[in-house]
């Protein structure tokens, strides 16, 4: 059996990230050393910073999984299965007979009320976030807790004692990146047979030591397998800084740039850019997947029991039903009784893509010089806003955020512990100001994607890095942007309105107490959603100009966010998770 070495350089938050590894490190049965491959081991030098585009697909940014957190929950689930799934690639799985687990900085701090523990353990036996089913996740964790051992890929069932080979890091913190852990699998005789690093950057992206990235590109980010099909495709995806995106942008000044050369909106930017991924069909029918996930999760949300408590040490009652009941009954002068819940969910299926334009006619425009975008997804004209219903707001977005809580199925948006915030807006939108629900849900989500991918790339969507700024004030941000874009805005007022969202998010801590994504999580997306509407109300009656851009406030969430003290990201060593007793 060959064996591989690693090489690495590494270095304390590094913008962007670079550093190359095997897919996973195996060892000799012999020894618990690592032996040498046919050269000696030497440091690989990084590649020279480039300028790459900021593009990435939309599917990537916006996923599904599962709660309460995309960083702490989605990504190490995600990592597990990586790392059994390399296993079986290199023919080691039925030698493995017992696993350890390391979790270091934030992990370590926050993993039990994140939920960190549990979700690595589903990843082991090969359940990947958006199909894992989350009822019988308690029961299950139970019997590998209790029985002391756990099924790799559910098949090959091995010795693991939680209290033992389940290690919390609390002091220690992996260089690359502070949500780090790693894998060591060990032989009958206790050699370790492989071991391997990961990195949940935010989202639900995993950095593994087998990924090089240039500009943050997720080319494993979201992929558990690693088959030769995939690995072309993976290849492709490194070359698209330079010939796989149509309309390329690197930050918001470009993104206008684009849209004004092409006289396009920023969804059909991102639409085109799409296009190189998916077909017409794929795309309409993942964002609708995407939004009747995030009605689902509201739905769940709001008809829950109103004496059901959050998990965790806090128990926390949830709000969102007692909150909605009483907007059903009428008690809001302002909002007409209502039978029960709004159902939003769209469907792909049976409906033209354009309006009085058919699939093969939109196979034709790809071949000429109309972009397919622009019958897609139309210009529209200026709407009138009301404000009938900010109450509804509120009660979207701590739905999905206590749905959230109790490890129910979300959509990052960008991030699980900021997943109300997206959700609540457009749920809001569809409900009170849409005239067509299909084309409005495509528009408001390739638009707030378009602005999640300047923060990506710019900064950070990861609360263990630069704060809570990175999750709900990323939100927020993208939320203003999507809502101006509905209402009719001209991209200098989505820029608008995603720059101020941001702006008043600056410096954002996130101080979980007890390490439960709830206090003040929960309260924070219902407040970002209303934020948002007044930012994007702001815009809409300005002309577009103003004074701090988005790339500036970028930059600037970026700074704050290495300046600011670990304690505040997402440790709970700081803020209210030292000032509020648990009791």
């Amino acid at each position: 059996m060959a064996r591989r070495t690693a090489t690495t350089t590494k270095s304390s938050l590094p913008r962007p990230y670079q550093w190359t590894r095997p897919i996973v490190r195996l060892y000799s049965s012999s020894s618990n050393e690592a032996t040498q491959p046919h050269q000696q081991e030497e440091l690989i030098p990084n590649k020279p910073e480039q300028d790459h585009h900021a593009v990435v697909s939309t599917f990537d940014l916006f996923s599904i999984g599962v709660g309460p957190s995309s960083s702490h929950t989605v990504g190490p689930m995600r990592a597990a299965k990586i790392f059994i799934n390399d296993l079986k690639e290199h023919k080691v799985l039925d030698r493995i007979h017992t696993l350890r687990v390391d979790l270091f900085g934030s992990l370590a701090l926050t993993g039990d009320g994140h939920g960190t523990p549990n979700a690595i353990l589903m990843g082991i036996e090969g359940e990947a976030p958006d199909e894992v089913n989350t009822l019988t996740i308690p029961s299950r964790i139970n019997d590998i807790k209790t029985n002391k051992s756990i099924c790799l890929d559910g098949t090959h069932r091995i010795r693991f004692d939680y209290d033992k080979h389940m290690i919390f890091n609390y002091f220690k913190t992996l260089p690359q990146h502070p949500n780090g852990l790693r894998f060591c699998a060990f032989d009958e005789k206790s050699n370790m047979v492989a071991t391997n690093e990961y990195f949940s950057i935010g989202g639900g992206f995993v950095v593994n030591d087998d990924t090089q990235l240039d500009h943050g590109e997720n080319v494993y980010y979201k992929e558990e397998t690693r088959k030769e099909k995939k690995d072309l495709v993976a290849d492709d995806r490194r070359q698209q800084d330079i010939a796989v995106v149509s309309l390329p942008f690197s930050n918001a000044e470009e993104l206008l740039k684009v849209c004004k050369r092409e006289n396009m909106t920023i969804a059909q930017v991102v639409y085109e850019n799409e296009l190189r991924w998916n077909t017409h069909e794929e795309i309409k029918a993942k964002l609708l997947r995407i939004w009747d996930t995030m009605d689902a999760s509201i739905r769940n949300g709001v008809m829950a029991s109103s004496e059901d408590r959050l998990p965790g040490s806090l128990k926390v009652r949830r709000r969102a039903p007692a909150l909605y009941q009483k907007l059903l009954k009428g008690l809001y002068p302002s909002i007409p009784e209502k039978g029960g819940y709004n159902k939003s969910q769209l469907t792909a299926e049976g409906t033209p893509l354009g309006e009085g334009v058919s699939s093969k006619d939109l196979a034709n425009f790809s071949n000429g010089d109309v972009k397919t975008s622009l019958s897609v997804l139309p210009k529209r004209q200026r709407k009138r806003f009301f404000l009938p219903a900010l109450d509804y707001l509120s009660v979207y977005a701590i739905a999905v955020n206590e749905e959230n809580a109790c490890g129910g199925r979300v959509v990052t948006a960008p991030t699980n512990g900021a997943a109300g915030t997206i959700p609540s807006v457009l749920k809001y939108y569809i409900e009170f100001i849409s005239e067509n629900p299909e084309k409005d849900v495509m528009e408001f989500l390739l638009t707030t994607s378009a602005i999640g991918m300047l923060y990506k790339r710019g900064a950070s969507i990861s609360a263990a890095e630069v704060g809570c700024q990175g999750e709900v004030g990323v939100a927020c941000s993208m939320a203003a942007g999507g809502f101006t874009a509905v209402m009719g805005g001209t991209v200098e007022q989505v820029e608008n309105a995603a720059e101020i969202g941001m702006e008043h998010n600056l410096g954002l801590t996130c101080d979980p107490i007890a390490g439960l994504v709830q206090v003040p999580c929960i309260e924070r997306n219902a407040l970002a959603a209303v934020k948002a509407i007044a930012a994007s109300q702001l815009a809409l009656n300005g002309e577009g100009e103003h004074r701090v851009t988005l790339d500036q406030v970028i930059e600037t969430m970026r700074q704050t966010g290495l300046d600011m003290m670990s304690k505040y990201k997402e440790t709970s060593q700081g803020g209210l998770a030292v000032n509020v007793p648990v009791c």
